[in-house]
C-alpha cells in the first residue's frame, strides 16, 4: 500500500515515532531504532549529546541523514524553559520541526497546558513546526490545533507507566475531529496498546520507555513496528459491526434439520 502520513510537508511511511533515551548505550539504541523501523527519532535536548564533538554523539549512531531528528523539551516546566530549549535546539542542528512538551509537576509528568499553549503560539510564529504532547482533552486538542501546532500528541497514560490507552473515548474524539495529524505519545507498554492506538484510527505512535526498558529492546521493537502495521491495516480494512448477541458464522438458512423420532 502506498500508505503515509504527512507532517509539516514531510511524508513518512513508518508510523512508529521512538525516542533515544533510557538504554543501557548507543549500541542497543541503534539497535533497537533500527529494528523499529522508524523515521522520526526523538532527541531530548537537554539530556542527550547533540553538540560535543570529543564526547559520544547520538549522531555517530543514529545517522541523521537517514533518520528526521525531532527535538523535544522533556525536562521543561515553563514556557520560557521549552522556548529557550528549541531555539539553542534550532542554532546547534537547525532543526525546525520540534516536539514541545512543558510538564506540570515531577510525579505525573502531565502536561502544563496553558503553559504548552503559550510556548506554542510562541514557537509558531517564531517559524517552527511544532509537534506538540498534551491531554487527551479534544477541547484543549482543538485549540492547539487552531493556533497552528502541525500534530496533536495526546497521552494514553502517564509519561513511562506503561499503562495503555486509559481513555480510548477521548483519542476517538480528537482523531474525529483533527484535520492534522494525531499520535498517542506516553503510556504505551506493549505490542497490544499500540495496535489499540492505530485501532483508533490515530496517525501514529511515540514511545521510549516501552522498548528501551523491556527485557530485550530489539526484539520489542521489532513487536511494535508488526503492531503499528497490524493496527493501521485493521483500521482500513473496518472491524466488524459489534453485536449484543451471538451470530453464527455459518448461515442457518438452507441447512438440512437434524432428524427427530424414528428414522424408519
Amino acid at each position: 500500500m502506498n500508505d503515509f502520513f504527512e507532517i509539516a510537508g514531510q511524508k513518512f511511511t513508518s508510523r512508529l515515532l521512538v525516542g533515544t533515551g533510557k538504554y543501557k548505550d548507543f549500541q542497543e539504541t541503534a539497535a533497537a531504532i533500527s529494528a523499529s523501523g522508524a523515521e522520526i527519532v526523538t532527541v531530548a535536548v537537554r539530556r542527550v549529546n547533540i553538540e560535543k564533538k570529543g564526547e559520544p554523539m547520538l549522531q555517530d549512531f543514529l545517522d541523521p541523514k537517514k533518520y528526521t531528528y525531532l527535538p523535544n523539551t522533556a525536562g521543561c516546566f515553563t514556557a520560557e524553559d521549552a522556548i529557550r530549549t528549541l531555539r539553542l535546539a534550532r542554532a546547534a542542528g537547525g532543526w525546525n520541526l520540534v516536539k514541545l512538551e512543558v510538564l506540570a509537576d515531577e510525579k505525573t509528568l502531565y502536561p502544563k497546558v496553558v503553559e504548552t499553549i503559550r510556548a506554542a503560539e510562541i514557537l509558531i510564529k517564531d517559524g517552527f513546526d511544532v509537534m506538540v504532547y498534551t491531554s487527551d482533552d479534544p477541547i484543549v486538542a482543538k485549540e492547539l490545533e487552531d493556533i497552528g501546532c502541525c500534530a496533536i500528541m495526546p497521552l494514553a497514560a502517564p509519561i513511562g507507566s506503561g499503562l495503555g490507552i486509559q481513555n480510548r473515548l477521548n483519542i476517538e474524539f480528537i482523531v474525529e475531529q483533527s484535520k492534522v495529524p494525531v499520535l498517542v505519545d506516553a503510556g504505551v507498554g506493549t505490542a497490544s496498546d499500540a495496535a489499540i492506538a492505530m485501532e483508533l484510527g490515530c496517525a501514529g505512535v511515540l514511545m521510549n520507555t516501552a522498548i528501551a526498558k523491556a527485557q530485550n529492546p530489539i526484539l520489542m521493537a521489532h513487536a511494535m513496528k508488526l503492531a503499528i502495521e497490524a493496527g493501521r491495516a485493521a483500521f482500513l480494512a473496518g472491524r466488524m459491526e459489534k453485536k449484543k448477541f451471538a451470530s453464527p458464522s455459518s448461515p442457518v438458512a438452507g441447512c438440512l434439520l437434524p432428524v427427530v423420532g424414528n428414522s424408519n
